[in-house]
């Protein structure tokens, strides 16, 4: 009870509702179908099938904001950071997905992603305001309360079901991270993408605008859960879906998922065929009646069959003479097939899931000593099941809602048991943990706080069985097969979204008020206090290089990706310029201040840039 009067307003609204659904939009009546409906005066327009909403343009507006932050380096919270190509960014996602477009354009395998559901109860961040200005907007998702911590009422709105523009709202958070996400993808890669029935509609249809509705691959159903939960009083809701998409489907190669240990069971090796198990598969065609394919086989015992044949007579006798064909244990039997378990990439995608629950993912928790932190975490066995179906062992891995991090869990016990080299990226916002949450009850102040303690109890995990594993006295030959799956990379790098390094020159916004700021922008762009590692990895991403490309120090510079990329941040002499010169790098970066007093030297340096081939900036 409000203690309010009836709103007769609302009532009639409910009312005409129940009766003409079809004539309201997000809770409110559309005019143009409220005409159609109840007046012969019909007309739509822009009559054509497309996906439209309340803020649709203000999500481009987002999109093509451009952004001046950088990642900052946390080697404190990191493990092996200097050697590690596995990334941990705490930031803004939509920010950091700008921040990583030009290095990781186009490098991305697979990408996984949980977000938002859009329940009714979820908070995320949307645009609802374009009447600011970018300093306003930069300082709002930037508030920070004493401790440092992102302020939630900054960052966050929540998403009511009240909100005349529900759908909108998400579809606006989503639209601009979903876009940006592709960049990311290589031209043979593809993205999963969890939902539940709330907005799978919409997602399929933001979807197909931005990936192209021919990209589609397939949408798994995965049965997350065996009993009823608190929404199933008219409806037992035990799945979720996954859409699955690639950038472009004709570049992408055969998708398989592993065999499980019961389908395994299915290859034995009853002949003893030295080249181990077998399944046999049937050689009979019912849809083809190729003359050249009829034909009459016979059995070593003599038995004689006539069918419709997968092979050529002559390319059957190859099978034969090459033991490939099973003729039973009696050597009687219509012939079959031998298709080898060592030559089986694995089965088709089923989009069917049933083998992991999101109890299995609270489990996985456990056993790390990580409880009642989160409600429903994916389990690690469908984050892998994805990584099979979507990656090589060499790829690089995106999540950008990571959570509970179960992709990067994944990534790390998948290269352990294959002895791949798989690569995560994982983004998540410091989202502040309730005060009366678990969570924060167990000293964790945000979310990604959770999701890099994860990680480094995952790490120790795996190193601890390592150490115990080589301490076994094995055979020589499994000792070798097992070291080779414990070479993979067990560590991190920490970085933080944080604003530029450097001084912005805003050229086209000077006045009497900021002439003096601008023009200290123009002549020292270091912003006080800018530490040079920071610096530096602000460079190596704005000048296209990854997070995870070595980087050497030499005297008074650093060599990236093996001298690739020279970048000076320290002091500059003729000395130093012509070590520089004879490393013979694609392109050097330094300060334009560490030539300050000194116009000839830099003009000679210019020169001597250019004549050597060197792409040469200043900033």
């Amino acid at each position: 009870m409000t203690g309010a009067s009836l709103n007769i307003t609302q009532d009639n609204l409910a009312q005409l509702q129940q009766l003409f659904p079809n004539i309201f939009s997000e809770g409110k009546i559309d005019m143009e179908k409220f005409k159609a409906t109840f007046s012969d005066n019909i007309n739509f327009a822009n009559e054509r099938y497309v996906l439209n909403w309340a803020g649709k343009s203000d999500a481009f507006k987002v999109l093509q904001m451009p952004t001046t932050a950088t990642l900052k380096p946390q080697p404190e919270q990191s493990i092996n950071f200097d050697t590690t190509q596995n990334v941990f960014i705490e930031g803004e996602n939509l920010e950091v997905l700008k921040v990583l477009q030009k290095s990781y354009y186009n490098k991305v395998k697979c990408i996984i992603i949980d977000p938002p559901y859009n329940t009714g109860n979820d908070s995320f961040i949307y645009p609802d305001s374009f009447k600011e200005n970018k300093a306003d907007y930069e300082k709002r998702i930037g508030d920070k309360d004493e401790a440092g911590y992102l302020m939630k009422e900054g960052m966050f709105r929540k998403n009511s079901k009240d909100s005349g523009h529900f759908h909108s709202n998400w579809l606006s958070m989503m639209y601009p991270r979903l876009f940006l996400a592709k960049n990311l993808l290589r031209d043979d890669g593809v993205i999963f993408v969890h939902i539940d029935d709330n907005e799978v509609h919409n997602l399929r249809l933001i979807m197909n605008e931005i990936f192209g509705e021919e990209n589609f691959v397939g949408n798994f159903c995965w049965r997350k859960k065996a009993g009823a939960g608190a929404d199933s009083k008219y409806f037992f809701r035990q799945h979720e879906y996954i859409l699955l998409y690639a950038k472009a489907i004709d570049k992408i190669e055969a998708l398989f998922q592993p065999l499980n240990d019961k389908q395994k069971l299915e290859y034995k090796n009853p002949d003893n065929d030295i080249r181990g198990n077998w399944a046999p598969t049937d050689l009979k065609r019912s849809d083809d009646n190729d003359p050249k394919r009829i034909y009459k086989v016979v059995s070593p015992s003599g038995a004689e069959f006539e069918a419709c044949w997968s092979y050529t007579e002559q390319n059957f006798k190859k099978l034969e003479d090459d033991n490939l064909i099973w003729w039973g244990k009696n050597h009687a039997n219509e012939p079959k097939r031998k298709r080898f378990l060592k030559d089986k990439e694995g089965l088709t995608p089923r989009s069917w899931i049933d083998n992991f629950l999101t109890s299995d993912g609270t489990k996985d928790l456990e056993k790390l000593k990580i409880e009642n932190l989160f409600d429903y975490p994916k389990p690690i066995g469908i984050a892998k099941l994805f990584l099979q179906i979507g990656s090589n062992r060499e790829s690089i891995i995106l999540d950008f809602f990571a959570g509970s991090a179960t992709t990067a869990q994944a990534v790390l016990e998948l290269n352990k048991e294959d002895g791949g080299n798989r690569k995560f990226i994982l983004v998540q916002l410091p989202e502040l943990c309730d005060e009366d949450s678990e969570a924060f009850k167990a000293g964790y102040k945000t979310i990604a706080d959770i999701s890099k303690e994860r990680i480094r109890r995952v790490i120790k995990k795996i190193e601890t069985e390592k150490q115990a594993l080589e301490k076994k006295k094995e055979s020589e030959l499994k000792l070798e097969t097992e070291n080779s799956n414990l070479k993979s990379d067990n560590g991190f790098k920490v970085f933080k979204l944080s604003p530029s390094n450097f001084k912005i020159w805003r050229g086209n916004e000077i006045n009497e008020e900021n002439l003096v700021t601008q023009l200290e922008a123009f002549t020292n762009p270091v912003k006080p206090d800018s530490k040079t590692d920071n610096m530096l990895f602000e460079l190596i991403l704005k000048a296209g290089y990854l997070l995870t490309d070595k980087v050497e120090v030499k005297e008074k510079f650093f060599l990236v990706k093996d001298g690739e990329l020279i970048i000076a941040l320290a002091e500059m002499n003729q000395k130093i310029i012509d070590t520089i010169i004879k490393a013979q790098p694609q392109k050097v970066i330094m300060l334009d201040n560490l030539f300050a007093g000194n116009d000839q030297l830099k003009t000679n340096t210019v020169l001597q840039m250019k004549d050597a081939g060197i792409d040469f900036k200043t900033i």
